[in-house]
């Protein structure tokens, strides 16, 4: 039987017996820093090839090869994109991949005389959040940035590339001026009440927006995070494109920042994606727009706050402190700033929330006995996918640190972060007590109903003939059969506390997916899927 070992060390000495690299490699040029070596060896030698290591900063996890090989990461990661083909808005273009889609929403916008045609439905209706569209766009731009070369040698990157720009095409739409933002489209009352394909939609399409007369800084300053976090995505392949979007994102941070408030109470969100606040959001516009300018004014702005977020328990649409707090962290790894004072507040209120998923701290996040990260009943694994990118960014930024975490149970390395993300993964396609796949379409054994208009109804390719409101209700909602069309790709909203789910499109906290819980792993399968 062959195992996998990862080593992490500062070479001193080595002396190697019965070993074979995994993969070319020169022991004596491994002088300083760390380095990571993947060997195949017997697995009865475990004992034997440590005694024979001498070398210091020592640190070693054992994975079985079977638990590596047996997951897919690559084809997860190619149905991971597929899904936002999905959940395109829009005059479908002549590349699209999934076929059982055709154009929707092609007037919307036409209420406010303003073309908001494009962009993504949130999740299994046919509405259009601006909030969670945005915050998608941002935690999928951030997997792009992070994992960029693991997706071009995956051959994905032009496809994360294209579901990026699929949405700041239209959040670029939906702010026509420095001061105006369209963060909704479609009533979610109306909406909700039918089930209805995107393609026959009968419900208002209603505009909303916020002005100087009606602010929303949490909705402005997600959007221009976004947007700023694309800006870095596309620096090099489109660098035109990449100067306008980090022109719209500065705008728009500049509206949000002057203009208090929460957007719900200027769009009637409130019942779908309320906001708790809007600090968290303007420090994470912040820390992009630094990241994608350079300009001190950002970084001033982080300097000053007097509220850098605290210990968060999650980090998702509605809280971006932990994001925010990571790319602080990253600065002062990076000695860009200080480890004292704020600066190193925000560093340490990013550990201690990693420290808390890796249980390592004090109080630490529920797990599931089969080993899930338990943050919430509805739609748990969109907090299971965000810590995951969490893990794995803040992974990369210890290691070209050569650093670590000094939980309050123990030291915690780049590669216990890896292992971090990947058992999350692991447990999400499949390595789970059900055996199932929470990926659609990944594996021989998913969910068959998930909670989504357009899957579940035949395609209109294969039978156009529109389906009315209730009827969509009557005829395929309450149909106890496979949805036609499957999801691939999608991510539904996990199981219970218990490990347990239940495979029924009614069940929409368990079995309804989300933009916002696929962008976080789409970096993430990148990263496993090479190596």
């Amino acid at each position: 039987m062959k195992s996998l070992l990862l080593i992490e060390f500062a070479c001193v000495s080595v002396t190697v017996e019965s070993i074979t690299p995994a993969a070319p490699c020169s022991l004596n040029s491994l002088v300083n820093g760390i380095d990571l070596l993947w060997f195949d060896f017997p697995s009865d030698h475990i004992m034997s090839f440590n005694s024979v290591l001498g070398f210091t900063s020592l640190s070693i996890f054992l994975l079985m090869s079977g638990a590596v090989s047996s997951v897919d990461y690559g084809t997860a990661l190619t149905k991971s994109l597929l899904y936002y083909e999905a959940q395109r808005s829009g005059k479908l273009p002549f590349d699209q991949r999934v076929q059982w889609r055709g154009d929707s929403g092609l007037k919307d916008g036409s209420d406010a005389r303003i073309d908001l045609v494009g962009g993504y439905y949130d999740a299994g209706d046919n509405m259009k959040f601006g909030f969670p569209m945005a915050f998608t766009i941002t935690t999928l731009s951030w997997s792009t940035i992070e994992f960029s070369s693991q997706l071009e040698a995956k051959k994905e990157l032009s496809n994360a590339l294209l579901a990026i720009k699929w949405g700041t095409d239209y959040l670029i739409k939906a702010h026509p001026q420095p001061h105006v933002l369209y963060g909704q489209v479609g009533d979610g009352d109306s909406d909700h009440a039918c089930w209805e394909r995107p393609e026959d939609m009968t419900t208002l399409r209603t505009s909303f927006k916020i002005d100087d007369q009606h602010p929303g800084a949490d909705i402005a300053a997600e959007t221009a995070a976004a947007l700023a976090a694309a800006s870095i995505a596309f620096s090099s392949s489109n660098p035109a494109y990449s100067t306008q979007l980090v022109s719209h994102a500065e705008q728009l941070f500049e509206f949000a920042s002057g203009h208090p408030g929460l957007y719900q109470k200027s769009i009637p969100a409130a019942r779908f994606y309320a906001s708790s606040g809007y600090e968290d959001e303007l420090l994470w516009a912040a820390a992009w727009l630094h990241r994608a300018t350079n300009d001190n004014t950002y970084l001033n702005y982080l300097g000053a706050s007097g509220n850098t977020g605290g210990i968060r328990g999650s980090f998702s649409w509605d809280d971006k402190f932990v994001g925010a707090q990571l790319l602080v962290a990253k600065l002062v790894l990076e000695g860009k700033v200080p480890n004292t004072g704020t600066w190193g507040q925000y560093k340490s209120e990013a550990e201690q929330f990693i420290c808390s998923c890796i249980q390592k701290n004090s109080k630490n996040v529920k797990k599931t006995p089969g080993g899930l990260l338990w943050f919430s009943e509805w739609d748990n694994l969109q907090y299971v996918a965000t810590a995951s990118l969490v893990a794995a960014a803040y992974g990369n930024y210890l290691y070209a640190d050569h650093a670590s975490i000094k939980c309050p149970g123990g030291i915690v390395r780049p590669t216990d972060l890896i292992h971090l993300a990947q058992s999350q993964v692991d447990y999400i396609l499949g390595s789970n007590p059900k055996k199932m796949s929470y990926m659609v379409g990944f594996g021989s054994n998913y969910p068959t109903q998930p909670h989504h208009r357009g899957a579940s109804i035949v395609s209109i390719k294969k039978n156009p003939k529109p389906v009315a409101c209730q009827e969509g209700y009557q005829v395929w909602f309450k149909r106890k059969a496979p949805n036609p069309n499957v999801l691939e790709g999608a991510i539904v909203g996990g199981p219970d506390a218990l490990d347990g789910y239940t495979d029924s499109r009614s069940d929409f906290e368990q079995t309804e997916a989300a933009t916002a819980n696929v962008a976080p792993l789409v970096g993430v399968l990148a990263r496993l899927a090479t190596h």
